[in-house]
């Protein structure tokens, strides 16, 4: 059942994203990208800080192990993103930061490769993520999978505009979008039967988890809140950070009680 779940909630990203690529415009699409950024940079601190550490260090394993684990996950995604591996962008041309003419043509990569594989290694780190959480409480699992699917959404349906400017049909594009979601259902079925049997790994794949979750935000998508902008916008970016916040103190409540 608990592979089941796993599954489940990797596919979810990945449909979820796709689904709302395919039924809305792309000026549509890059308005709601820009408000999902500010949410799920909320709910993805909120969820490692609130959540997954706290219960990554309550399991009782030794405390400097886990915060070594917490600095060496964060210096791993950061190499993987300096080697152009772990890709979690959501610019593209047309988002109110002024790229050069071409710029999405550069970050797809000749037919679209450097997307694919960047967003595969991505969410193949998802899947094994979510399976860990899962095997470890399956409130936990949903949880998590809650955060990055949040996460998921914008960043696909950006990639989804990037592949689009670059040139590709909206088919292929589309396509492209599927076929990287599926290597998150992969890493979670590979996370499952690889992990499982080894539940003292459980709390330091939690904390590699957190350090995702907070590079993610940290690297990318806070910054993009310093931007100089008018004050109404501020306040719309300040409340989708404090909804996304707030959707993972609801959801810590609500699981809590049950």
């Amino acid at each position: 059942m608990t592979l089941a779940y796993i599954v489940a909630a990797t596919l979810l990203g990945g449909v979820l994203s796709v689904l709302i690529a395919a039924s809305v415009t792309v000026a549509v699409l890059g308005r709601i990208v820009r408000h999902l950024v500010s949410l799920s940079a909320g709910v993805l601190l909120g969820t490692a800080l609130l959540n997954v550490l706290p219960e990554a260090f309550e399991s009782g394993a030794d405390s400097r192990r886990l915060f070594l684990t917490l600095l060496g996950g964060l210096l791993f995604f950061f190499l993987l993103e300096k080697a152009e591996l772990y890709r979690h962008t959501h610019h593209h041309e047309g988002d109110g930061h002024h790229h050069h003419h071409h710029f999405d043509a550069q970050q797809a990569g000749r037919g679209g490769v450097a997307v694919l594989v960047g967003d595969s290694i991505h969410n193949f780190c998802d899947g094994v993520i979510i399976a860990a959480a899962f095997l470890t409480d399956p409130k936990l699992g949903l949880a998590t999978s809650l955060a990055i699917v949040a996460h998921e959404i914008p960043q696909e349906v950006g990639d989804y505009i990037v592949l689009l400017n670059a040139g590709l049909s909206r088919r292929r594009a589309l396509l492209y979008n599927a076929l990287s979601g599926l290597a998150a259902v992969l890493g979670g079925v590979f996370g499952y039967w690889l992990v499982g049997p080894h539940d003292q790994l459980f709390p330091y794949l939690l904390v590699v988890a957190s350090s995702s979750f907070i590079y993610v935000a940290v690297a990318d998508l806070l910054p993009q809140l310093q931007r100089r902008l008018p004050w109404h916008e501020t306040a719309q970016q300040l409340a989708w950070l404090a909804g996304g916040i707030g959707i993972v103190l609801v959801m810590l409540q609500l699981l809590h009680e049950h």
